[in-house]
């Protein structure tokens, strides 16, 4: 497979990579009230088509994407992990158990963390090397989490996004990728993507915003990373934002905003984005191309 080619955009030299936190829909961690983890099972499963749907959009675009697999998705269905694989996208852990990293201790981190990588490893046949947290939960107050990543052997972490939000977010931290420097080693952070504006990071990396703001916004944002930066975005999508047939949970307004709002569109706008730049794995985005900050 090979990375698409856009047909528009300022910078075609600039490669952005493309992340997919493969949960289902009732994994969000705007569910973490509503629906306990032991009734995960009892719930109707979407992950398996929806990430299938997505994979098909891929192929079509002939894009690859890396993939951070929730460790309870391969324990479950494995042969959607292989299938992910086998189609040449890379393959990284999004944890097990979807919890925040910041509501859990350093010791619990590290079991989840390998709980994970067991399941992703055995189901994809190829090592896990990169990470991103349930919701961007490495924070000011889990940074901790850093040095136990570089412990067990990660090589990158995908968890810091250097905005204001009222669950995850450094909004001082360095936009682009840097080298982390702990006491136990080095890690390269790749961080949500941002516009600064007027002294502010504004979120360009997908998800909810991808979804709840203007498509013009995500290109615009885009385009400014990669023609005034020269900087590659790191963008995100969830398989089951592809999916507005998806149960409907109770939740707040503020939740029902966040998680439901224009699942409809976002097939349409991924398969737009995708030919308006180009994309590849995190892997493929060599560090080397990339100008380091060190923190």
């Amino acid at each position: 497979m090979t990375t698409g080619a856009p047909t528009a955009g300022p910078r075609a030299d600039v490669v952005n990579a493309l992340t997919i936190d493969v949960e289902d829909y009732f994994q969000a961690s705007v569910f973490d009230m509503a629906v306990p983890r032991t009734q995960w099972d009892q719930l109707e499963s979407r992950v398996c088509a929806n990430t299938d749907r997505l994979l098909s959009i891929l192929d079509r675009a002939q894009v690859r994407a890396t993939f951070f697999v929730l460790g309870w998705v391969a324990d479950r269905f494995p042969a959607l992990v292989g299938r992910i694989a086998s189609l040449g996208h890379e393959i990284a852990s999004h944890g097990y158990g979807h919890r925040l990293v910041y509501d859990g201790t350093p010791d619990e981190f590290r079991a989840d963390l390998r709980r994970a990588k067991r399941a992703i490893e055995a189901a994809a046949g190829a090592p896990v090397l990169g990470y991103r947290a349930p919701s961007y939960s490495v924070t000011a107050r889990s940074l901790w989490a850093l040095d136990v990543l570089i412990d067990e052997g990660y090589q990158y972490d995908a968890s810091i996004f250097p905005i204001h939000h009222d669950r995850y977010g450094i909004a001082s931290a360095p936009r682009h990728p840097y080298w982390v420097n702990r006491p136990h080693g080095t890690l390269w952070e790749i961080p949500g993507s941002t516009v600064r504006m007027a002294g502010i990071n504004l979120p360009v990396a997908g998800g909810a915003y991808f979804r709840l703001l203007p498509y013009a916004w995500t290109r615009w944002g885009i385009e400014r990373v990669n023609r005034l930066e020269g900087q590659p975005v790191v963008f995100y999508l969830h398989p089951w934002e592809l999916d507005p047939g998806q149960p409907r949970i109770p939740l707040s307004k503020l939740g029902r905003l966040r998680h439901y709002t224009n699942l409809d569109r976002t097939e349409a706008r991924l398969e737009r984005l995708l030919s308006e730049f180009r994309f590849d794995t995190i892997a493929a985005v060599s560090p080397t191309k990339l100008q380091v900050a060190v923190a």
